[in-house]
C-alpha cells in the first residue's frame, strides 16, 4: 500500500490538485516594489524644482550681490556683496514700516477671513442643495477676479469725486452720519490718499474676495462630518454655538489648521490689490512685497536689494507657519 501523505511531503505530486502553486510573474519594471511610488513622484518634483526651487536659489544668491541695469545689460558681472544688502535694507526706517503694515494687515484680515468664511460655509450646509448652490456660484465669482481686477474695483468704489461709497455715505441722514463718523458730509473724501483708509480699502478688497474659499473649504469639510453626532446634540440640548464648539471646530481643526497657514501666506506677500489701490509714490502705505518691487525695479534698479527683502519675507513666513503648525500638533497632542 502507498503512503500518500510521504508523496505530497517530498515534493512529487500534491495529494490536493486544486492547490497549486502559480508561478511569480516577473516584473516589467524590473524595480522594486518599494521603489515605484518614489520613481513617479520624480516628474512632479522636477516641476517644483524648475518652477519654485531654481528661482528661489537664484533670489537667495543675488541678494548677496550688486545687481542694477549694468549688470543686467550683461556689461559688466554682478559684484559680491556680502550681507550689505541686508544691512542696508534693516538699517532703513521703511523697512520697518513696511514690515509693521505687513504684519497689523495680515493679523487683521486673517482673523476676518476666517470668521466670515467658516460663517458662510455653516450658511451654507444648512441650506437646501439648490439654494446652496446658488450662493456658492455668486461667492465664487468674487473668489475668481484677479488681484488687479479687485483693486480696480475697489478703487472705484471709493474714489473721492465718483465713488460709490461716498455718494452712499451721503444718502444718511445728516443727523445719523454725525453720530456714527463725526461728519455729514462725505463729498470729496480721499480714502486713498492716507495709509491707514488705504489699509481699511486693503482689508475689505482681501477679505471680500478671500473668503468665497474658506466657506466651500469649510463646506466640504462638515459634509465629512456624521449627521449623526448633531441629532446627539440636539437631542442634549445643545445650542449653536455649543455644538459647534464641541463637534464641529474639534473635527474640522485639519481644515482650519492648512486654511489658516494658506491665509497667512497669501496675506503677507498681497502686492498687486495694494499696487493698484495706492500705487508706489506713497510710502508709509508700503508693505513688504510693494518695498520688494521698488527696490528692485525702480529707477535706478537695484535687485540686489530687492531680493534681500523678498528673502527675509520668505523667512518670516516660514518662521510663522512653522510656529503655528508646532503649536497645533502640540494642542492635538495635548
Amino acid at each position: 500500500m502507498t503512503d500518500t501523505s510521504t508523496l505530497s511531503r517530498g515534493g512529487g505530486h500534491s495529494s490536493t490538485p486544486g492547490r497549486r502553486r502559480a508561478p511569480r510573474r516577473a516584473r516589467a519594471s524590473g524595480l522594486p516594489a518599494w521603489s515605484i511610488p518614489y520613481v513617479l513622484l520624480i516628474p512632479g518634483l522636477l516641476v517644483i524644482g524648475a518652477l519654485l526651487l531654481w528661482p528661489l536659489i537664484q533670489m537667495v544668491i543675488i541678494s548677496f550681490q550688486k545687481v542694477g541695469l549694468v549688470q543686467i545689460s550683461g556689461k559688466k558681472p554682478a559684484t559680491w556683496l556680502g550681507l550689505e544688502n541686508y544691512t542696508n535694507v534693516l538699517d532703513n526706517d521703511i523697512f520697518w514700516s513696511s514690515l509693521r503694515n505687513t504684519v497689523v494687515f495680515a493679523a487683521v484680515a486673517v482673523p476676518l477671513t476666517l470668521v466670515l468664511g467658516t460663517a458662510v460655509g455653516v450658511l451654507l450646509h444648512r441650506l437646501g442643495k439648490k439654494m446652496s448652490l446658488f450662493v456658492i456660484i455668486g461667492i465664487m465669482f468674487a473668489w475668481a477676479v484677479p488681484p488687479v481686477a479687485q483693486g480696480v474695483i475697489w478703487r472705484w468704489l471709493f474714489d473721492a469725486e465718483a465713488g460709490v461709497i461716498n455718494w452712499a455715505l451721503n444718502l444718511l441722514p445728516d443727523w445719523l452720519s454725525s453720530a456714527l463718523f463725526g461728519r455729514a458730509d462725505w463729498t470729496g473724501q480721499p480714502w486713498l490718499n492716507d495709509a491707514w483708509s488705504i489699509y481699511m480699502v486693503l482689508i475689505i478688497c482681501v477679505v471680500w474676495a478671500s473668503f468665497p474659499f474658506i466657506a466651500v473649504s469649510v463646506l466640504a469639510g462638515l459634509k465629512g462630518i456624521p449627521a449623526e453626532l448633531y441629532e446627539a446634540a440636539r437631542v442634549d440640548g445643545s445650542g449653536p454655538w455649543r455644538t459647534f464648539r464641541k463637534i464641529t471646530f474639534p473635527l474640522l481643526k485639519p481644515v482650519f489648521a492648512v486654511l489658516t497657514v494658506l491665509s497667512i501666506i497669501w496675506d503677507f506677500k498681497v502686492f498687486a490689490q495694494l499696487y493698484v489701490l495706492a500705487g508706489t509714490s506713497n510710502r508709509e502705505a508700503y508693505n513688504l512685497s510693494m518695498y520688494a518691487v521698488t527696490e528692485a525695479f525702480k529707477a535706478p534698479p537695484k535687485m540686489g536689494s530687492g531680493a534681500a527683502i523678498a528673502v527675509v519675507l520668505t523667512v518670516i513666513l516660514l518662521i510663522v507657519t512653522a510656529a503655528y503648525i508646532r503649536q497645533m500638533f502640540k494642542q492635538e497632542e495635548v
